[in-house]
């Protein structure tokens, strides 16, 4: 069935990186775009990245742009979100989503169709 694992989250503190996967299976992960989702505890789940099937076209929330980078490796069926100088409010359950609509992305929950479990970030201040 069609399935997103992510992995990579923790506790850092603040300063620090860490690199989150989400690996795909049961689709053809290349003809999706992808995207990061993320939601604090009390607050709505919001986008973080988002990028196109084939990695050219990439989006960033202006929360975090300049500090993370989303990336992909369709051979490995795999979407990565780099995320360098964390601070405290970057703390939140990370999910990663497939894109609704096949090769392009959007900006809402509602363009997404799918979802990983969540992994726990944790930025210490």
């Amino acid at each position: 069935q069609v399935q997103l694992v992510e992995s990579g989250g923790g506790l850092v503190q603040a300063g620090g990186s860490l690199r989150l996967s989400c690996a795909g299976s049961g689709f053809t992960f290349s003809s999706y775009a992808m995207g990061w989702f993320r939601q604090a505890p009390g607050e709505e789940r919001e986008i973080v990245a988002a990028i196109s099937w084939t990695g050219r076209s990439t989006y960033y929330a202006d929360s975090v742009k300049g500090r993370f980078t989303i990336s992909r490796d369709n051979a490995k069926n795999t979407v990565y979100l780099q995320m360098n100088s964390l601070k405290p409010e970057d703390t939140a359950v990370y999910y990663c989503a497939r894109s609704r609509t096949g090769g392009s992305y959007g900006r809402a929950e509602s363009e997404y169709d799918t979802w990983g479990q969540g992994t726990q970030v944790t930025v210490s201040s």
